[in-house]
Order: structure tokens, then C-alpha cells, then sequence
């Protein structure tokens, strides 16, 4: 057998070599689950990669179940429904003293932009389960004398009470981040390192999509899109973060031919009238991302950006109309190489 031959065969034979071990590694990773489902009044959409091929759907939803036990209004005996009805709760399911602490925390960071106890108001203005709606200004200020999470609530390790009878939590606003990462945390714990966790919108990533072997991707809505036809309007990579994205597009109500937004200020009384348009926040847990988008919504997009540059573990993308109702951007400085603008 001459040289040339010899090389011929051994070019064939790593080539063979190259190919089985790229067919077995292909072969060889991890099952990919993708579970969906209906939880606080939305959906959620759960993928994750795992070496033992185990299905946690079922635990997945007995785990949202008692999440929604603990804190949805929409349940009548939830444990944050009878705070709403008495004045005093001994805390029992592990979720109601996490969420009023880091309610707290976000309250205050904010200075009050975000409050759990404007519930009265987003019932008045007919976003809440009792479903109605009045608009009049004495009856609103009426409201906000016992609205005020500061001024109204005090808890400890064991219990919660409210300092007014007449003050109501609703944490709509923070629940489903949190719910994100209640999940997330279980499917982890189960020795999975690779996963994508989404609950209306809210999204907790870790590791990578092993199918495509890239980051996780998340599309942002524009935020001038219709319902019926949303579009997008910019493409995030955020690593292992927590992400929430807060705007006023979708859900909103039309009161005798007047357009109100779903956001109320706890400040006001009122639905929103802002610049910005859509914020979109990514921090390490879904919980204080969701909190603080809304946040922003009623902070606007200046103070936003101020607090944004305060805190190092806070990154955001903000989408705003300048006084000529020109579209702008801000993307703090750690995203910057992380998002795509698609328009």
C-alpha cells in the first residue's frame, strides 16, 4: 500500500470519527421538556433540559396552586383575601411573608411608586375582581387616606396587620415575577441547569437552549403594537437574570369614550399619564424585576433611568415618546451588548 493511499484512508477514517462523535453528542443531550399551562389568569410556558427525562408538569401546577392560595385576590379564601377581610393574618404558606418583604424593600427603593395597598384603587377604576368602575375625584381621594404601604401595614416574622381595617393588598403587580421564580427555583432544584421559565410575560432564563446551543432569546413587544397584532420591537439575551417588561398598550379601559390605563398611581389616585411607554427590567430574580417595571411605569422614564444608575444590579430598557411623540430608547450600560433594536 503507497503513502498516498494510507493518508487517503486515514482522511476517511477521522472524518468517520469526527462525524460519530458530533452524531453521539447530538444524540446524547439531555430530553427537552416544553410545558404549558393556565395560572393567575394568564398562561405560563416552562422549557427546560433534562438528563433523566422527567416530566414535572404535575408539580409544576400543585406548586402554582398553592402559590395562588397564598396571594391571588381572585380566590376568596387565599390567605391575602382574609388579610383583606380582617386586620391581622398569622403567616402559614411560605409565600405571603416573601412577597410582603420584598414589597417593602421595592416600596421603598421607589418612594412609594410601587404599593401593594392601591387595590381600592384599581377596583374603582374597574380593573380589580369586584370589576366596577367610578370615576370621581372626591370618592378617589376618599380611597387614598388608607392607601400607603408604609403608612398602613406592619408585619414581623409571624404576622401581618393592617393599622386601617379599610386598607386591601393586591400584589398583581409583583405575584407573577415571583411565581416565575418560585419555579424556577423548584426546577433547578432538581439538579437542572438549563432552563426558561415564562408566566405572563415574566421570564426567569438559566444556562443555554441546548437545542440551538445559544442563549436564551426573548422577544419585547412594541409597545405601539395592537393586541390582535403585536409585533416586536427589540430581541434580549439577558443570561441568568430575571426579566419583566411593564406597559400600558394591552390593558387599559374606555370610559365614556376616554382611554384609561390599567397602571394607577398610587400618588394621584389615577391611571397613569406618562411619557414612557414600555420598561423592560432585568435583575437577578424575577420578583423585583416584575415590581420595579411597574414601578417605573409610574415613576416615568427620567426617574427611572436615575434610579436605574443608582443600582448595580438593576438593568433596563425603556421605551418613551419625547415632546415631539418621537419613539426613544434607553438601554442601560450592562445590556447595551445584549440587545438587538429590530425596527
Amino acid at each position: 500500500m503507497n503513502l498516498r493511499f494510507k493518508n487517503i484512508i486515514y482522511t476517511l477514517g477521522l472524518i468517520s470519527a469526527v462525524f460519530l462523535v458530533w452524531h453521539y453528542r447530538q444524540n446524547d443531550k439531555p430530553q427537552l421538556f416544553m410545558l404549558e399551562g393556565g395560572t393567575m389568569g394568564t398562561t405560563y410556558h416552562i422549557k427546560y433540559f433534562d438528563e433523566e427525562s422527567r416530566n414535572f408538569q404535575t408539580q409544576i401546577d400543585s406548586l402554582l396552586k398553592t402559590f395562588n392560595q397564598s396571594l391571588s385576590t381572585y380566590i376568596s379564601d387565599s390567605e391575602v383575601s382574609q388579610l383583606n377581610r380582617d386586620s391581622v393574618f398569622n403567616f402559614n404558606l411560605p409565600f405571603f411573608r416573601e412577597v410582603v418583604s420584598k414589597s417593602n424593600e421595592i416600596t421603598m427603593l421607589t418612594a412609594g411608586a410601587f404599593d401593594p395597598t392601591v387595590m381600592p384603587l384599581v377596583n374603582a377604576w374597574g380593573f380589580g375582581p369586584e370589576n366596577r368602575t367610578k370615576i370621581d375625584t372626591s370618592y378617589i381621594d376618599s380611597l387614598r387616606s388608607f392607601v400607603g404601604f408604609e403608612k398602613v401595614i406592619r408585619f414581623n416574622e409571624k404576622k401581618i396587620w393592617k393599622t386601617d381595617n379599610r386598607a386591601t393588598l393586591d400584589f398583581s403587580a409583583i405575584a407573577k415575577g415571583y411565581g416565575v421564580d418560585v419555579v424556577a427555583d423548584f426546577i433547578k432544584s432538581q439538579g437542572i441547569e438549563n432552563l426558561f421559565v415564562e408566566i405572563g410575560g415574566e421570564v426567569s432564563c438559566e444556562g443555554i437552549n441546548l437545542k440551538t446551543d445559544n442563549p436564551w432569546r426573548i422577544a419585547i413587544i412594541n409597545p405601539e403594537s395592537e393586541i390582535t397584532h403585536p409585533t416586536f420591537i427589540a430581541q434580549l439575551e439577558p443570561g441568568n437574570k430575571g426579566i419583566a417588561t411593564s406597559a400600558n398598550n394591552f390593558n387599559y379601559r374606555i370610559i365614556e369614550g376616554v382611554k384609561y390605563s390599567h397602571t394607577i398611581s398610587p400618588y394621584s389616585g389615577f391611571p397613569i399619564k406618562q411619557a414612557i411607554l414600555s420598561a423592560t427590567v432585568v435583575t437577578n430574580d424575577c420578583m423585583t424585576a416584575d415590581a420595579l417595571a411597574t414601578s417605573f411605569m409610574v415613576m416615568g422614564h427620567e426617574k427611572a433611568i436615575e434610579l436605574v444608575r443608582r443600582q448595580k444590579e438593576v438593568e433596563a430598557f425603556l421605551i418613551f415618546s419625547d415632546s415631539t411623540g418621537a419613539v426613544n430608547y434607553f438601554v442601560s450600560d450592562k445590556l447595551k451588548d445584549k440587545i438587538k433594536i429590530l425596527n
